[in-house]
């Protein structure tokens, strides 16, 4: 049997890649959706703002778990084999727009009516609107929350290990069963998620604080 040391610690350290990428393919693709999901919340169409409600609150009390699991096993009932990295980018991805759409129809629907009008007055376009008016100001709002739901993506990467991608929580339980060492495999394991999490969570508050000061909060 052989002790945790150098190459155990360097196969979790290589497995972070994949953490980040599978983190920045589900932040990016949750993005787009999100951004459809607030905008159809926004419109004037009632059965858009009922079929983006929907789907939200469903993805939303849908454990992501389960998600992952209907990604990965659900093609082959059409006799399609989809990779664990394929899935788990597709389940995160479908988890993050629900939530970013949520916390973006949030900060849409906190600029005031007011802005809206100002603009028509001016003669603005719906879309010259949103994008010269509104959106400058929703971001602002939005930014804190985003960021600080960023860190949750990185940390819901972890689950992705149930199906076998192999990310730093998997590598640090196939470096603990390898070894024996569960507690120095976890350790490093945990290491690396601070790394990548706190300095995430610091500049989520500061945004939050920032953004409380420049409405007077």
């Amino acid at each position: 049997m052989r002790s945790f040391g150098t190459p155990e610690f360097l196969f979790i350290f290589y497995a972070l890649r994949w953490t980040l990428l599978l983190t920045a393919i589900a932040f990016a693709g949750g993005a787009i959706a999100g951004i459809l999901l607030a905008l159809l919340r926004i419109s004037n169409s009632a059965m858009a703002r009922s079929m983006a409600l929907g789907f939200m609150q469903l993805i939303q009390g849908l454990p992501l778990l389960i998600l992952l699991f209907l990604c990965y096993y659900a093609p082959s009932l059409l006799g399609l084999e989809v990779s664990a990295m394929v899935a788990a980018a597709i389940a995160l991805t479908i988890n993050s727009g629900a939530f970013l759409g949520a916390i973006w129809e949030s900060a849409l629907k906190a600029i005031p009516r007011a802005q809206w009008e100002s603009a028509d007055a001016l003669a603005l376009t719906p879309y010259k609107t949103l994008r010269h008016v509104i959106a400058p100001q929703a971001v602002k709002l939005a930014l804190p929350s985003t960021v600080g739901f960023l860190v949750q993506i990185v940390k819901q990467t972890s689950l992705a290990s149930i199906i076998g991608f192999i990310e730093i929580t998997r590598a640090g339980q196939l470096a603990s069963n390898a070894t024996f060492e569960p507690l120095k495999a976890f350790l490093v394991v945990a290491g690396f998620y601070l790394i990548v999490c706190f300095p995430l969570t610091q500049l989520s508050l500061w945004m939050e604080a920032r953004t409380g000061r420049g409405r007077g909060i």
